[in-house]
């Protein structure tokens, strides 16, 4: 049996994020500005505040500069692809430009703003997921851009834009929300035409693990921002309380993590699933840890955080920390045409160690470690 103490699991897991990959965009097929370096490095930036060492501070800026030169230009990202995804990494150089001071972030944060000021919208003013998937609200992207405009506009903005910011989730919600089950459908396509969604709805056909993470996520990472007398604050935390309940629903009872399609466990083929599951813990932790929360949940987020380890984790020969059962990638179109099936969902491929899947867990283990100095 593994040790399950929090007392390190965040370090190991950055320092083995270190040892393997020096640069995280180093060796990477087409290397772009990929919103997965901005999950890890969110994590590596709670690690910092807990060990205080600079090497990880350090090991986010070294992956930012790899892509922001002097003027505040990033490579590979084009504004006009309109890709909320891209927005993601902003929080990470929010963090560089309030540590360092350095003009070039906050030229950069300031693309980044600008994206959102004229990214396409649906009919409810929803960012659509990206240009590419038009009239496409996308659990995802609630955590891709969401966070940073909340932050942008806490340290540079308006109180006003928190307004928009809050509307974002509220309209997610309202159109991907089962009744039944008060799951998330991964998607939703306002004008009712993709292959992949019900032609009544506009909704997918599907709960998936991953899709359900990215939100939980981003909804307790806006809330670390949004004003306290914000007239929508109380209906963010009562969300995030349901969202969390319907996925406590659905949660493994021998293992206490989830599956890659949530609520089809029995069926075959179907499969525990990593980055979900350590998302969903993040979720559940930090909004303890925020007081979001009422004290039963941390009694649920131990027992994940054990099935989490247990579950997903293996130790190498060289003390490297692995994260197991990580699904790979999965949407809906595109040049795949992906239909969103279960089929399609358990189709994807089963990796190890996962830059999505590798950065919830450093946060999750990170808010697990926080709760128990707090004790």
């Amino acid at each position: 049996m593994i040790e399950t103490k929090t007392s390190s699991w965040s370090q190991r897991m950055a320092d083995s994020v270190m040892e393997r990959r020096p640069l995280l965009c180093e060796g990477v097929y087409n290397d772009k500005w990929s919103y997965d370096y901005g999950v890890v490095l969110k994590g590596f930036e709670s690690v910092w505040k807990i060990t205080g060492n600079p090497k990880y501070l350090d090991y986010m800026k070294r992956n930012m500069d790899a892509f922001v030169d002097d003027e505040g230009n990033i490579r590979e990202y084009d504004i006009n692809a309109f890709n909320i995804d891209h927005i993601n990494n902003g929080k990470v150089l929010i963090t560089l430009y309030r540590e360092t001071g350095e003009e070039k972030y906050k030229k950069a944060i300031d693309r980044l703003r600008s994206q959102l000021r004229s990214h396409p919208r649906t009919s409810e003013g929803a960012f659509w997921h990206k240009k590419v998937y038009p009239w496409q609200i996308w659990l995802d992207g609630l955590y891709m851009g969401s966070p940073f405009y909340a932050e942008y506009i806490k340290e540079f903005g308006q109180e006003v834009e928190f307004n928009d910011v809050a509307s974002q989730f509220l309209i997610c919600a309202k159109n991907t929300k089962d009744h039944e089950t008060g799951l998330l459908y991964h998607a939703f396509d306002e004008k009712k035409v993709q292959h992949w969604c019900n032609p009544e709805t506009g909704l997918s056909k599907n709960f998936w693990g991953r899709s359900m993470g990215w939100f939980v996520m981003g909804l307790v990472d806006t809330l670390d921002f949004l004003p306290e007398n914000h007239k929508d604050r109380s209906r963010l935390i009562s969300l995030l309380k349901e969202v969390l309940s319907a996925l406590k629903n659905v949660q493994d009872k021998e293992s206490n993590v989830w599956y890659q399609v949530l609520d089809q466990g029995k069926r075959k083929g179907n499969y525990l699933e990593a980055s979900a599951s350590c998302m969903i813990l993040y979720a559940m932790s930090k909004g303890f840890r925020q007081e979001l929360l009422g004290k039963e949940w941390l009694e649920t987020a131990q027992k994940v955080f054990n099935g989490v380890i247990e579950e997903f984790i293996t130790i190498t020969s060289e003390g490297l920390v692995n994260l197991n059962k990580n699904c790979q990638v999965a949407g809906l179109g595109g040049p795949d045409n992906r239909d969103g099936t279960f089929e399609y969902y358990i189709s994807e491929p089963i990796i190890t160690n996962d830059l999505k899947g590798v950065g919830a867990f450093i946060l999750a283990a990170a808010e697990m470690e926080k709760i128990s100095q707090a004790k």
